[in-house]
């Protein structure tokens, strides 16, 4: 790639991704210094594009950020009014009642969002500050300056389908900046390359993941609810795997339904989306979802490790910012407000960095802040809860954790110390011979649906002459390894279609990529049991359109 002449424009600070942690660092430079250069680049065709989140948002990352956001007509139009917790069984639920969960699971001055809609207008209130923010600029490369981070290549178009550069090729331009931030959220391949040349996991626990799959639901009036969360746990999940659903009621009488499976599970005959399909015929749900209709479906990775599996989040000249570090609190199911207090925090270590006259160094002072401050204490307090549910199952946990959290929030100290995750979700793949194959029923087309006709529903489009931005470090491995050991999970884990393994009469078994229906969920380069699968960025504006996930 040496030989590639690019153009190059110089900030103080590089932003990649305009999510809530993205977004958030932007605003908060600009705050500081309304003469600081920064610029934010965004994959999606439009910010907002890829952002999927459950989402009941805790304002404290707002408050801290713009705290008149009420004034400036922030889109959080529907507090929380109740809270549901149920295990659910195949016919029937029971409910867990309120009274003896800890504090921090009381929903209480939260509000049900749309995440895409919330950074959609925290993109405005930066642009209205001078921050450029550029849409459909996929960041492919990283630039390196000896041994420091200098900034990224952005917007690379039409590479041949092989990968190589042709007449027609865009070669992008470098954007170098004093600092940059990596705001990717979870999984981001810049980031992922950081943490590996950098060795930024060293003496941490390996990051954890869950799937989580969700679909808007318009419903019958009578049954809306505006206000109301549900959670539930148990069926149809049951001892094969972690995971859960939510239900919450936003305005329009819409509801947005979801289902989470963690990615640690040792089965892999497990198909997670037809988990989240079989879900919705739960009587109680059905009920709900009767004479209503989907109107939009996504996916997305969810960083799960918690406080034990951050990794380091600085080197020379970046910054790794919200999920990029992974900063979800799990049992709350709630990210974003760390992810906004993240920003914040990395963009007054950088200003203080740059009014210093420094540049291109380590950042130690974000990552301070983000362990010993607000971010920190409030992991650290539940940093047990998802090993506890690895190692001890569903109803042990539930006791365990919830005593770790109480001891936690009421002494400050966990009787269990710091629990461990030990292995990665790739490495927790059982043999498939040692499983039996699960039987789900087909969808109906009413309540359930099959893959391809919800990635409709998501309004993906990938240029189809580009080359597949999901690499294979090696081509022989899904049928020569992963077909007879593990029944190609591939196939199963993706929720939208992506990998087949095409059989046809008297030929040998063909691995197929269909990157085209790819949601951007990252779930293949977590969960490939051979780690074969690398998911790379492919050219901007590509992938999904979320109208308001």
């Amino acid at each position: 790639m040496a030989e590639i002449e690019r153009e190059s424009m110089e900030y103080d600070v590089v932003i990649v991704g305009a999510g809530p942690a993205g977004l958030s660092a932007a605003i908060r430079l600009k705050q500081l210094d309304a003469d600081l250069s920064v610029v934010v680049l965004e994959k999606g065709s439009e910010v907002g594009a890829h952002i999927l989140s459950g989402a009941v948002l805790d304002p404290c990352g707002l408050d801290a950020l713009i705290p008149d956001w009420k004034d400036r007509g922030a889109p959080l139009h529907t507090p929380v009014t109740e809270d549901n917790f149920y295990m659910l069984g195949e016919a029937g639920q029971i409910r867990i009642p309120n009274w003896p969960m800890p504090k921090l699971m009381n929903n209480h001055g939260n509000y049900i969002v749309s995440m895409g809609n919330v950074c959609r207008w925290m993109a405005e209130q930066a642009e209205a500050l001078g921050v450029e923010i550029f849409p459909g600029m996929s960041c492919s490369e990283l630039v390196y300056d000896g041994d420091r981070v200098k900034g990224v290549v952005a917007g690379v178009f039409g590479l041949e389908s092989d990968g190589t550069y042709g007449p027609n090729t865009e070669p992008g331009m470098e954007l170098h900046g004093k600092y940059v931030f990596l705001a990717e959220g979870v999984r981001g391949s810049l980031s992922k390359e950081v943490i590996g040349r950098y060795g930024l996991s060293k003496g941490h626990e390996p990051q954890k993941f869950g799937i989580g799959m969700k679909e808007i639901w318009e419903i019958d009036p009578a049954k809306h609810k505006r206000g109301s969360v549900t959670h539930t746990m148990g069926w149809p999940l049951g001892s094969n795997a972690g995971g859960g659903s939510f239900i919450y009621h936003l305005e329009n009488n819409q509801v947005y339904v979801g289902f989470v499976v963690h990615l640690n599970y040792e089965n892999p005959h497990l198909y997670p989306y037809m988990e989240f399909q079989r879900f919705k015929h739960h009587p109680m749900v059905a009920e709900l979802l009767k004479g209503g209709k989907r109107v939009a479906y996504g996916a997305r990775a969810i960083s799960e490790g918690g406080y034990q599996s951050m990794p380091k989040m600085v080197a020379p000249g970046v910054a790794l910012l919200g999920c990029s570090v992974g900063m979800v609190n799990v049992p709350r199911i709630k990210g974003n407000h760390n992810a906004m207090l993240s920003g914040k925090a990395a963009a007054e270590a950088a200003y203080a960095a740059i009014q210093a006259g420094r540049e291109g160094d380590e950042l130690t002072a974000y990552e301070t802040e983000v362990r010993g401050g607000a971010i920190g204490k409030d992991l650290k307090k539940v940093r047990n809860v998802k090993p506890l549910w690895s190692k001890y199952g569903l109803t042990a946990s539930l006791t365990l954790g919830g005593l770790d959290m109480w001891t936690n929030e009421l002494l400050g100290l966990s009787l269990f110390g710091t629990i461990g995750h030990g292995k990665t979700d790739a490495e927790a793949t059982g043999i498939a011979a040692k499983f039996q194959p699960i039987d789900y029923p087909k969808p109906d087309g009413t309540l359930s649906f099959d893959r391809l006709t919800n990635v409709a529903f998501s309004f993906t489009n990938h240029e189809e002459s580009q080359p597949a931005h999901l690499k294979l470090k090696d081509a022989n491995v899904p049928i020569v390894d992963n077909l007879p050991k593990y029944a190609e999970p591939a196939q199963r884990y993706c929720p939208a279609g992506v990998y087949e393994v095409v059989r046809e009469e008297g030929k040998s078994p063909r691995f197929v990529i269909n990157f085209q229906n790819c949601v951007h969920c990252k779930t293949c380069d977590i969960k490939d049991p051979s780690q074969n699968i690398h998911w790379t960025v492919p050219q901007g504006g590509d992938g999904p359109n979320y109208p308001n996930m």
